[in-house]
């Protein structure tokens, strides 16, 4: 028999495959079940997707999505699931615009809502085949006009779906979150009420899973919470209370000292809640206006950032995070510089990989020592909304006007490649085994080796 020692980044990223796996019927780390993949960090943890491709290589198969959607696609075993709202003439009411709130509560009444953007809409999960990219079939879950507007480069199907291998819930914010079988059957639904967004940006944050719990962050500019719903019924668990603007950050799940424990990123505080109870473990003060940015952990650490107008960054040791923990030792480090304003970082290996605002200024910082490996400009891109992702040793990361530069991941800022495709991506790509998935204003596109 032969022994080989392990080393520790190994056995931590197995250790965490092995917490999500546990949570999901079949133990396969070749999909790419949520937003951010299977480690919630932007890192597929094994496959080797091409380094190359153009309209005429390497683009196994393109499908058009009707109507529009920034959410990623998720991937299981031979299905490809994405998310869309559309345009219908269907005779549907439009929904009820919430009342302003009254004057002197939380954040007062603020200026009137906008009108309700024109038309009904079809909130849709689509599951296409992975090998061709055929429509399996198609669900419309809500048809609705929304109650606001949103951003200019937003849209009404921002959140992400997920999946647990049995079923894919995917969330519409004000409209709801459905779960469905694997034949496009509806299983469950369940409504939280109506947000208003701040400057009617629209919502986006994703729901979480761990074991049998989903996860909803619901920070608007009215009544906030976080709630806890039984995966297989949609019945509440429990609900905690926040005060907090509205945000667009997806919490993740991580397990310290055998607890799991959910961490929200937020403006006002960062916390941390017990999975179980949603008792508050601990906390830190916030981040900037606007946070969008999920968080992202491994081996004991977890790193939380945002980047609108200011830059913050700071990295939680969760052995030692009880209380409040601002300025304390739990606190292992922090950085105040070319943060991301709307995509969420990369953690791979030993480095902490995030862009500048929404510029392709990528900075790599050294996760045990909080210093920034370089700062650099990655030519060719413009804009950027799509989180980084990495897996074989490569970082990929897709801007917005088609164009995506593929880097060596390490130390130094070593572009291996700079490919483009005749659509703009907004959604952060998807990998699974050899193959990328991204979602671009029109199309769905399978990039693998021709």
């Amino acid at each position: 028999m032969e022994l080989r020692l392990i080393s520790r980044p190994l056995m931590v990223r197995a250790a965490v495959v092995l917490s999500f796996a546990a949570s999901v019927a079949v133990a396969d780390d070749s999909n790419w079940p949520q937003w951010r993949g299977p480690l919630h960090t932007g890192e597929a943890t094994r496959g080797n997707p091409p380094l190359e491709w153009s309209e005429d290589k390497n683009v196994r198969w393109k499908v058009e999505v009707p109507g529009l959607g920034k959410s990623t696609p998720v991937v299981w075993n031979d299905l490809v699931f994405v998310t869309t709202a559309v345009a219908t003439e269907t005779p549907i009411a439009p929904a009820a615009t919430p009342a302003p709130a009254a004057e002197g509560s939380r954040r007062g009444g603020g200026p009137p809502l906008p009108a309700p953007k024109p038309g009904n809409l079809e909130y849709v999960v689509q599951a296409h085949n992975r090998s061709d990219g055929k429509l399996r079939w198609r669900k419309v879950v809500k048809v609705q006009a929304p109650h606001e507007g949103a951003h200019k480069d937003g849209s009404f199907a921002s959140g992400s779906a997920l999946t647990d291998g049995e079923r894919v819930y995917a969330f519409f914010g004000s409209r709801g979150l459905f779960a469905l079988d694997f034949k496009g059957n509806l299983v469950w639904e369940k409504q939280f009420g109506t947000m208003r967004t701040r400057l009617s940006f629209g919502e986006g944050a994703s729901p979480v899973l761990h074991g049998n719990a989903l996860v909803v962050n619901w920070d608007h500019e009215d009544q906030d919470f976080l709630v806890a719903l039984d995966k297989k019924t949609g019945k509440e668990l429990w609900r905690a209370e926040r005060d907090e603007p509205t945000s667009w950050a997806t919490p993740i799940v991580v397990t310290s000292g055998g607890k799991p424990q959910v961490i929200v990123n937020a403006t006002n505080r960062v916390k941390s809640y017990d999975l179980a109870t949603g008792k508050v473990l601990w906390e830190a003060s916030g981040m900037t206006t606007n946070v969008i940015p999920s968080p992202v952990s491994a081996g004991g650490m977890v790193y939380l950032m945002s980047g609108f107008r200011g830059s913050a960054l700071i990295a939680v040791r969760l052995a030692d995070a009880l209380g409040d923990i601002t300025g304390k030792s739990a606190i292992a480090w922090s950085y105040d510089k070319d943060t991301p304003y709307v995509p969420s970082p990369l953690l791979y290996k030993d480095g902490l990989y995030f862009l500048k605002s929404n510029s392709a200024v990528l900075t790599r910082i050294d996760v045990a020592t909080g210093k920034p490996s370089y700062t650099q400009r990655l030519e060719g891109l413009t804009n950027v909304y799509a989180s980084p992702v990495a897996v074989a040793g490569r970082v990929y990361v897709v801007g917005r006007d088609g164009v995506a530069t593929v880097l060596e991941a390490g130390p130094e800022a070593k572009v291996l490649a700079t490919n483009t495709l005749g659509d703009g991506f907004d959604a952060s790509p998807a990998l699974a085994d050899d193959e990328m998935y991204l979602r671009g204003q029109k199309y769905l596109y399978r990039i693998s080796k021709d």
